[in-house]
């Protein structure tokens, strides 16, 4: 019978070196070893004792705990607040593969999402109940039975829990935090909590995403190693987990943390992911002496002024590229980081990630993506957002990029989410900017090129183009202009130029809580809470307004991991030659513009910056 290789092996084996595959072979070498072991009713490692005192000698990492309003404490059920997989189908799925060797768990259509299965068993709530109480000078039962409970019903390496390196790696801090924090832990249960130290540590070690996997999965995976590494520092391999701890986040920070202090990744959750990981490893290495990490500050410093950059008025930021709603510690629980500097410019542009930041008064917030699609070879969170732009005023999101939904489980959706259609720019030929191989792996990824960024008195004059249609028969290369001014009045002029005749499909997605309305001499009036920005489409025909469609889909938006609601979307869509086809929009926030006057000032404006 011929094997049948899948879409993902084959986009993985094109981009590996003869080092990765002997690093994947490896993997495949300790996996069997491991299989065999347990089918034996034994472990493939024998772990070491631990000396009295080796435990209250570490130094745990200080935290900080994020209330909102008139909190006191941390909510119980406060992890992912919106998935759609229920309790009883994530047990049954659990059932179904606890005899099974990881690598032998598989989804299959109906199955719950993965992402909704591993989150309750990184074990952040009970490890935030066992941190407050901590930080009030107490010490709790609760979280640590929630951790034992786990550690007995999921043997190591059978179920789903041990699939994902990753996964393992986040749950390694959680048991520390249970043998320093829990109330009277008995021999057993001190050994129990050790032991899955041990394997969680010796998994990871064996099984480190490396080569064209390196991300965010390493750095989680790192982060264990090292806390695991403290906890058996009397010991070699413990030495070794440290050091190969260290020094692969060492490496990935400024492969991880561009030079301007974006993400590699292009997705501002996992940005602040990562952030997280890093300042909770630095202040637990230099805690317990065990590494000197301050050359780490300046690059992490960069990556919190970037976020301050993009943060709306009221905390939040705009949705760009995946996010999973992933905590490095827990919800409502964060590391000590430095405190970034609010940017006070009016115009930002970070140069390596790609992204100009306009700000203005009234909390006006303008994002415009020229920035590439991901972190090669793969591009796994990105999305094929070129030229797309996010819109904030008064802290109401006014333009907004719908977000995430699910990562497995509903292929269409993801497909969608990912998609030029999903976001705030224009597709050609219904295609997207790039090509989805699978849920995560791009391929054919596109440049964009920032060409003006200039500012004025009162104004702003962006331009950039990107190349990711020249793969299509008649080649075409989409440009976006933005002008804006200081009264809340902008105008999005999108041009092409290439070959052949092409369908143009222009959309802006709208919060799914805004209500638009047809106003007079073809506005449209859309209105969020009381922010109101009248849109008017002056060349390309007329906006549509799309709600909630599913063939093809359109107008859905994610607030959260696991959830969609209906949104709306103002489409317009226009076929002609590339040279001859052209979209400009107008955003007027408050009240209509004389869009001649506007027009005019763009035009000189333009004139101006091609002159100097």
């Amino acid at each position: 019978m011929p094997v049948k290789f899948n879409t993902e092996f084959i986009q993985r084996f094109k981009h590996a070196s003869a080092a990765e595959i002997a690093h994947r072979v490896r993997k495949k070498l300790i996996a069997f070893q491991a299989k065999r072991a347990g089918g034996q009713k034994r472990l493939p490692f024998e772990m070491p004792a631990v000396p009295p005192g080796q435990i209250q000698a570490i130094k745990m990492p200080q935290f900080n705990f994020v209330l909102n309003g008139n909190q006191t404490r941390l909510d119980k059920g406060a992890g992912m607040p919106g998935l759609s997989d229920n309790a009883e189908q994530i047990s049954h799925f659990e059932s179904q593969w606890h005899d099974a060797f990881f690598d032998e768990v598989r989804c299959c259509p109906g199955d719950p999402d993965m992402r909704s299965v591993w989150d309750p068993a990184r074990l952040q709530e009970p490890a935030g109940l066992l941190l407050q109480a901590w930080r009030d000078n107490g010490k709790s039962r609760e979280g640590a039975e929630a951790v034992l409970q786990w550690i007995h019903k999921n043997p190591f390496p059978f179920g789903p829990h041990y699939k994902s390196a990753m996964e393992s790696g986040l749950r390694v801090p959680v048991f520390l935090y249970c043998l320093k924090t829990a109330k009277e832990l008995g021999e057993t249960e001190q050994t129990d909590l050790l032991r899955a130290v041990y394997g969680h540590a010796w998994w990871i070690a064996n099984n480190l995403s490396l080569y064209a996997s390196l991300g965010n999965h390493t750095v989680c995976e790192c982060v264990g190693l090292v806390f695991a590494g403290a906890i058996f520092s009397h010991t070699d391999e413990g030495k070794r987990w440290t050091d190969t701890g260290y020094r692969l986040l060492d490496q990935e920070l400024k492969h991880q943390v561009l030079a301007d202090g974006g993400p590699a990744e292009q997705s501002l959750s996992y940005h602040r992911f990562v952030l997280d990981l890093y300042w909770l490893a630095k202040n637990f290495l230099e805690r317990n002496n065990l590494r000197e990490c301050s050359h780490w500050t300046a690059r992490l410093e960069m990556g919190e002024s970037f976020l301050a950059a993009f943060q709306i008025d009221g905390g939040s930021f705009p949705s760009i590229g995946d996010s999973d709603d992933g905590h490095a510690i827990g919800p409502g629980v964060t590391p000590i980081r430095c405190k970034a500097k609010p940017c006070q410019d009016t115009i930002t542009t970070f140069v390596e990630s790609g992204y100009t930041v306009v700000k203005q008064g009234q909390g006006f917030s303008l994002i415009f993506d020229h920035g590439p699609l991901g972190m090669p070879p793969l591009y796994n969170h990105g999305h094929a957002d070129a030229l797309s732009v996010t819109l904030s005023f008064k802290g109401k999101p006014v333009l907004v990029d719908p977000g995430t939904f699910r990562y497995n489980g509903v292929p269409e959706w993801r497909r969608y989410f990912k998609s030029t259609r999903a976001h705030n720019t224009v597709t050609v030929d219904g295609q997207d900017q790039a090509v989805q191989e699978t849920g995560f792996i791009w391929s054919k990824p596109y440049k964009a090129t920032l060409e003006k960024a200039v500012s004025g008195d009162k104004w702003v004059f962006l331009r950039a183009c990107h190349d990711g249609y020249t793969r299509l028969k008649g080649p075409v290369i989409h440009e976006r202009t933005v002008f804006i001014e200081d009264q809340g009045l902008i105008l999005i002029r999108d041009t092409f130029k290439g070959k052949g005749v092409h369908d143009f499909e222009l959309n802006f997605h709208l919060h799914p809580e805004t209500k638009v309305v047809r106003y007079r001499d073809g506005w449209l009036d859309a209105d969020m809470d009381g922010v109101k920005a009248f849109v008017l489409l002056l060349e390309g025909g007329e906006f549509k307004v799309v709600r909630g469609q599913e063939q093809p889909i359109r107008g859905s938006y994610s607030p959260a991991y696991g959830v969609k609601v209906e949104s709306p979307v103002l489409s317009a869509s226009i076929r002609g030659r590339a040279e001859d086809s052209c979209f400009v929009t107008v955003v007027a926030l408050n009240s209509p513009c004389d869009t001649d006057a506007l027009k005019e000032r763009f035009l000189s404006v333009e004139r101006q910056t091609e002159n100097s």
